[in-house]
């Protein structure tokens, strides 16, 4: 990645607000953006297109710039003999689905840099992910592979046309087929505990082999199921895997929050990059083992991430930015690793030993140039307690003290790269982690946090007909809102509405779910598209179902529409989620392991599933029950709070909740299970007594 321009000409990138672009602004590469004017210039000089698709903290981008793109003689042959496109792909993750579901499809692989060279037509022709710019080991080099498309290009031109028309076909016809036409039932959710079952590594945790991503969802059907049906090896599972992610080197053990991956199988040496959406979802699952197991580090981790995102990836007006970037100073990980003699020169001989035999710092090093990732890989925190001969609390005060010194000193090196764009799909993770966080740890700061970031998704990404924007950057708000941005701000809004009882936010949730299902719903085959019938069409139109890194659009959809259908009894809305669920049956039952996120709303769907609404004079008059429900793991639960303050506004959205009034001037809890409702409550502890069956 490269910042000295010195006196390199700005090409049209230089316009753009998207930071990967603006990274590849002072390339001698003649790079267009995604639009008419590059299309035109193919269409008018007869040149196929080289689409070149990443993101600014993605490190063999960064890699394949410095050997390619800054190269004179590959930006020669790129501005002669095609038209050079760049996209970023978390601001179009719908041109990035369509062209990167090419690559797998022609070579078995995907990944960014994605490479894609292309007719004018935008039919692709050649996929690959990242070239070297030389032949090299084994794999062949982009000069070459440029070479050898313009020859073929000039040569045998309309067979090279007929190629990418086929592709486009293809992947048209298999966008269009209906799917499997399995059936959902509680034996696909058994079917996906036995999947998650036999894929998991008893030794570190986690599931596969190296690379170690932590999609958190994953853990979270596996603490869902171990609720509903009491399998012990499900919360082994869960419990070993997160502890694992939190003691290796993935975790910023000096600063707080998750890298991507692990490229080992023991979360040791991690992809240095940090993601705003991994942080999201990593937080709420801590938070779920948390409220599940009373074990307070878990806690301690989802406070640790929140102090993170807080401090370092926080814009001022509310919003969050997206990522920090693996390498600084040309290297990764630089920023985060260390050397003996570094702590030795911030903490002094004594406490250095013993905070380096702690977290693994040693001369030989765990990682590149003999430097140390700080972890605690293999041994438990109790297990250094008794190793330094200290008590657990006495080892954690002392490794918090010498934590912040090392922090305060690592603040003063060079930071790496911040993407500071604030997208909305993974502020609507974020939104509802910190909501719950505000819950499950009782602190009202990142309640404050979430609903600020809501103001300023409102404010600054959603336009006056509603419409929600994708992303916002100095001062720009551009591109149409997703599916995802849609998808995951309903889940923030559901999240903060039952940590607030606002109706305003359950409102919203529906407005945005009805414009959510104009825009994106499939009215032949049911699911949603990836885009809006409003936005730009490309070859095809996506409908992303699989969980990979974050949950799938389609599957937090499932689980919106089932919480929001029973939080105001919408007849509409549910038939609409049974109608969702139903389309993707096919699918999700030939592999319900790679689908967890959906699979948590089937396990909403068969039960046991509770709705509790608390009526009240007051809130403040219901706030012991309300505790004692917010005191439980109940994930299969939806509360409404029926209140004096906004009885009215929550009736317009759920008539049906009329007859839930306060008795005796009490607070009063109504507790249905199954579509059985038990009598009435006006004591914490009849609330306690109905909840004990479904808590314990």
């Amino acid at each position: 990645m490269s910042t000295n321009h010195g006196n390199a000409k700005a090409n049209r990138l230089a316009n753009q607000k998207s930071p990967y672009l603006l990274q590849h602004a002072y390339n001698p590469v003649n790079w267009y953006p995604w639009g008419e004017e590059a299309f035109q210039k193919a269409h008018a000089e007869n040149k196929p297109i080289f689409l070149s698709i990443g993101y600014s903290t993605c490190h063999w981008c960064h890699v394949m710039e410095r050997e390619s793109f800054e190269d004179e003689e590959v930006a020669a042959l790129l501005n002669d003999k095609y038209v050079a496109i760049k996209v970023d792909r978390e601001e179009r993750p719908d041109i990035d689905h369509i062209y990167m579901e090419v690559c797998q499809a022609l070579t078995g692989q995907g990944g960014w840099p994605l490479t894609i060279v292309m007719t004018p037509d935008k039919e692709p022709f050649f996929a690959g992910t990242y070239f070297p710019k030389e032949d090299r080991y084994g794999r062949a080099g982009l000069m070459n592979i440029l070479n050898q498309l313009h020859s073929k290009w000039e040569e045998d031109h309309e067979r090279v046309v007929n190629t990418g028309r086929q592709i486009t076909n293809a992947i048209q016809e298999h966008r269009s087929q209906k799917r499997g036409t399995g059936e959902l039932s509680k034996e696909t959710l058994t079917r996906a505990y036995e999947q998650y079952k036999s894929t998991f590594d008893p030794e570190y945790g986690g599931f596969g082999t190296a690379p170690k991503f932590p999609s958190p969802h994953n853990l979270a059907f596996l603490l869902r199921h171990w609720k509903l049906t009491g399998e012990a090896h499900a919360l082994e599972m869960v419990e070993k895997t997160l502890d694992a992610m939190y003691l290796g080197g993935m975790y910023d053990h000096v600063g707080g929050g998750f890298s991507r991956y692990s490229v080992d199988e023991k979360w040791l040496v991690p992809h240095f990059e940090k993601m705003l959406y991994d942080n999201g979802l990593l937080a709420m699952v801590y938070l779920d083992a948390y409220q599940a197991t009373g074990k307070e580090e878990y806690a301690e981790v989802a406070d640790e991430i929140f102090t993170y995102v807080l401090r370092d990836m926080t814009n001022p007006e509310g919003g969050f930015y997206s990522a920090e970037d693996a390498d600084s100073e040309g290297e990764e990980g630089k920023f985060y690793v260390w050397r003996p003699e570094e702590v030795l020169k911030v903490l002094g001989d004594e406490d250095a030993t013993r905070f380096c035999r702690v977290y693994d710092i040693t001369d030989y090093g765990n990682f590149e140039h003999r430097t140390s990732i700080p972890n605690l890989v293999g041994k438990s925190l109790e297990e250094a307690a008794r190793e330094e001969n200290m008590e657990l609390g006495e080892l954690l005060q002392f490794l918090e003290r010498c934590r912040e010194k090392l922090f305060e000193v690592r603040e003063k090196r060079v930071h790496p790269h911040k993407d500071d764009k604030i997208l909305t799909a993974w502020n609507g993770l974020m939104i509802a982690a910190l909501a719950r966080g505000s819950v499950v740890l009782k602190d009202h700061t990142y309640l404050e946090a979430a609903a600020k970031a809501v103001h300023f998704i409102g404010s600054k990404l959603q336009r006056e007909d509603g419409r929600l924007l994708a992303r916002y950057r100095d001062g720009e708000a551009a591109f149409l809102g997703y599916l995802d941005d849609y998808a995951f701000m309903i889940w923030g809004l559901l999240e903060l509405y039952e940590a607030t009882f606002e109706a305003d936010y359950l409102m919203h949730a529906m407005e945005l779910q009805e414009q959510q299902f104009e825009l994106f719903w499939d009215r032949q085959n049911g699911g949603f598209y990836f885009y809006g019938s409003d936005a730009e069409q490309l070859l095809s139109r996506p409908k992303e179902m699989y969980d990979g890194a974050m949950p799938s659009g389609n599957s937090v959809s499932a689980m919106n529409l089932v919480r929001l259908s029973r939080l105001t009894g919408n007849e509409g809305i549910a038939r609409l989620a049974n109608e969702h669920i139903d389309s993707l049956a096919g699918d999700v039952s030939l592999y319900p392991q790679g689908h967890a996120h959906f699979m948590m709303a089937v396990q909403f769907l068969f039960g046991p599933a509770q709705e509790i609404v608390l009526a009240t004079s007051s809130n403040e008059a219901a706030q012991e029950m309300i505790e004692e429900v917010r005191a439980h793991f109940l994930p299969n639960t939806v509360v409404t709070l029926v209140s004096g303050e906004s009885r009215e506004k929550i009736l317009l959205l759920a008539p049906m909740l009329e007859d839930k009034t306060a008795r005796e001037d009490k607070a009063t809890a109504y507790v249905c299970e199954n579509f059985a409702c038990q009598a009435p409550v006006t004591t914490t502890e009849e609330l306690r007594q109905q909840l004990k069956v479904h808590a314990d």
